[in-house]
């Protein structure tokens, strides 16, 4: 990921120094934007600084939501970075599918991003990766984690067993994932995802072999606790073979 050692080996023109942060940023454009479901768009982002970036499949980006050359106090700083999936990357440009949940920094920003605008970043970095070497692959979570979803389906051998649960709104919310008809979907309705409980109902109908997979768990954070509860607890995965990744939480400064 870019940082003080890759800086010397970019141009300066094409990274950021955020002097309150004491970071540098990745600076590329938007190329290109399309709307792949009501509520999210598929953004790519390019440009000479995101050519031959170190990307694993499931990997995320932290977005600078406010413009660098806006002063940020302090107490701000949990507003200025957000985290967004890498949806896919070709090593000319990566593309991000942020939803639009609300009236959030991250949302704001994407909302208001047009073809041209700068996008500045850093990363690509995380864990949430998937293990090519695993029995079986368990996926469960909501829209935002279909983003990282899809990378890491597409990145898994055409023959590695798949199983999983993806819980959208409605059926207008399904983003095009990669092996679908390997899951399933449920539909929530207006129920707000932190407080629907059809994920981890959906999970524990789920028909899954006996010897334990790796499980990737992700969203929103508590309905991410009680599936791996679930998995841990009532049927005796190992705590080792469960991935969790937080995406956000109601009230949460910096997770909204």
């Amino acid at each position: 990921m870019p940082t003080e050692s890759t800086a010397g080996r970019r141009r300066p023109a094409d990274l950021l120094f955020d002097p309150l942060l004491g970071l540098f940023f990745t600076r590329g454009r938007v190329e290109h934007i399309e709307q792949l479901t009501p509520r999210v768009r598929r953004i790519r982002v390019s440009g000479p600084a995101v050519r031959d970036l170190d990307w694993t499949p499931g990997q995320h980006v932290r977005v600078h939501a406010k413009d660098l050359g806006a002063p940020v106090w302090a107490g701000m700083l949990r507003d200025v970075l957000r985290t967004y999936s890498v949806w896919s990357y070709d090593g000319e440009g990566l593309e991000l599918c942020p939803l639009d949940h609300g009236d959030g920094p991250g949302a704001r920003w994407a909302r208001s991003l047009r073809v041209g605008d700068e996008v500045s970043f850093r990363g690509p970095e995380g864990r949430f990766v998937p293990d090519r070497s695993a029995a079986h692959h368990l996926f469960a979570g909501e829209e935002t984690a279909s983003v990282a979803f899809g990378a890491m389906l597409r990145a898994l051998p055409e023959d590695a067993p798949v199983h999983g649960v993806v819980e959208v709104a409605g059926p207008q919310d399904r983003l095009p994932l990669p092996r679908s008809e390997e899951l399933q979907w449920c539909f929530r309705g207006n129920t707000p995802a932190a407080r629907s409980a059809s994920l981890v109902a959906a999970v524990r109908e789920l028909d899954l072999p006996a010897e334990p997979g790796i499980a990737y768990l992700a969203g929103e954070a508590r309905t991410c606790q009680a599936v791996r509860q679930h998995l841990v607890g009532e049927r005796g995965w190992p705590r080792r073979s469960v991935l969790v990744k937080p995406f956000w939480t109601p009230g949460r400064r910096g997770m909204d």
